[in-house]
């Protein structure tokens, strides 16, 4: 999966053009996904130029690493007349609607374990009962 993250206000606190300090667990929960090697992360951020490698280098110093950063792969050659969406499937980006969770709840939901809740808050799947397992077995 491709995950595309913000910088301001996600990896850290808004301090635009500065660097805010770190959002707690925020580059050790990016690197947990990383080292695991099951997603891709993008950096996506408004940031361009000089304000752009002053964050891709606070991250690397950090020792996060990002596959591609606003653009969808490294060898991407930036055309002002291309459509500047990218192709994620999932954005970690503080003006999600309801905000930016918690990057403990953010880690559980990318792994499956959590669900988001319409109503607010978060949802924990249930697994099934025994002997739904064993009726739904028997039927095959």
């Amino acid at each position: 999966m491709i995950i595309a993250v913000d910088f301001d206000g996600t990896i850290v606190e808004h301090a635009y053009p500065s660097i805010g300090d770190e959002i707690p667990f925020a580059i050790e929960t990016l690197k947990k996904i990383q080292d695991e090697g099951e997603h891709q992360l993008v950096l996506w951020t408004v940031r361009e130029g000089e304000l752009l490698q002053e964050a891709v280098e606070y991250c690397r110093k950090k020792g996060l690493e990002f596959y591609a950063v606003n653009k969808d792969y490294p060898e991407e050659e930036y055309d002002i007349r291309a459509n500047r969406k990218l192709k994620a499937d999932l954005f970690i980006d503080d003006r999600n609607v309801g905000g930016l969770p918690d990057w403990g709840v953010i880690y559980a939901m990318i792994k499956g374990k959590v669900k988001p809740k319409y109503d607010g808050g978060y949802e924990i799947p249930k697994r099934k009962n025994v002997f739904i397992h064993i009726g739904e077995w028997l039927q095959k």
